[in-house]
């Protein structure tokens, strides 16, 4: 999949309301606050398919272009509607180059232990301090050919240089152990399926919000026209 352009052109707004913020989502555009830093809350409006596909990265950094500057901001929150998953609202953080922030990083396991274990997943992601400009997406994990006994924490990550765990570093994160009856435990290939799957399922979901963003968008659009028609003939009478 190509990369997508993280420039995001920012629209700053001064209307406010739940009503405002539908026929924002019903033009293509999320509402949005930028804030930190000491500045003053910035309400701004974005583009909802180009935001819904960086979104699809785990800590995404936007590069705001906000009346004709460019300002960096981490992507804090974003609140979605609980039953279609339409991104509703982002909270998003300045940031700068070369400054550290504490961000979850997902957890990929790959290969598969030692067979007749179990392997237990612990976390599935893990608290880093990094700069924000160079977030891992992902730490990976490789347990091929792990047998019983084996077991990773958050001091046994291998990290990229200048990134450190800032959680408890004895906190596990997998371990194997030998198979019983009716063991509840996955394997490593189930376990990174069921990770994958789950990172497709976002991908197809932010899919549909795209398709979903488009239909309200013309849904709003055919409203106006019938609005200007009913105007015109009651205008013409």
């Amino acid at each position: 999949m190509a990369e997508i352009d993280n420039k995001v052109p920012a629209e700053v707004r001064t209307q406010f309301g739940k009503g405002f913020a539908r026929r924002l989502r019903a033009a293509g555009q999320i509402p949005a606050v930028v804030y930190g830093h000491g500045s003053e809350v910035l309400h701004v409006a974005l583009p909802a398919r180009q935001v819904s596909l960086l979104l699809r990265k785990k800590n995404a950094v936007l590069d705001l272009q906000i009346d004709g500057k460019s300002q960096l901001a981490l992507v804090k929150d974003a609140q979605k509607d609980p039953v279609r998953q339409i991104i509703e609202h982002i909270d998003l953080v300045v940031v700068t180059k070369g400054e550290k922030v504490v961000v979850d990083v997902p957890i990929h396991i790959v290969g598969t232990q030692q067979s007749g274990s179990t392997l237990e997943l612990d976390a599935k992601a893990v608290p880093l301090e990094a700069e924000a400009t160079h977030i891992p997406e992902f730490i990976e994990v490789d347990i091929d050919g792990a047998v019983p006994g084996f077991r990773v924490t958050f001091a046994d990550l291998k990290l990229p240089a200048d990134v450190k765990v800032a959680g408890e570093s004895e906190q596990l994160v997998v371990h194997v152990h030998a198979a019983k009856a009716k063991d509840s435990g996955e394997t490593g290939a189930e376990l990174a399926a069921e990770l994958a799957d789950e990172a497709a399922h976002a991908e197809h979901k932010a899919e549909i919000h795209a398709e979903q963003h488009d239909a309200e968008k013309a849904e709003a659009l055919a409203d106006a026209e019938l609005s200007g028609a009913a105007a015109a003939a009651e205008a013409a009478e």
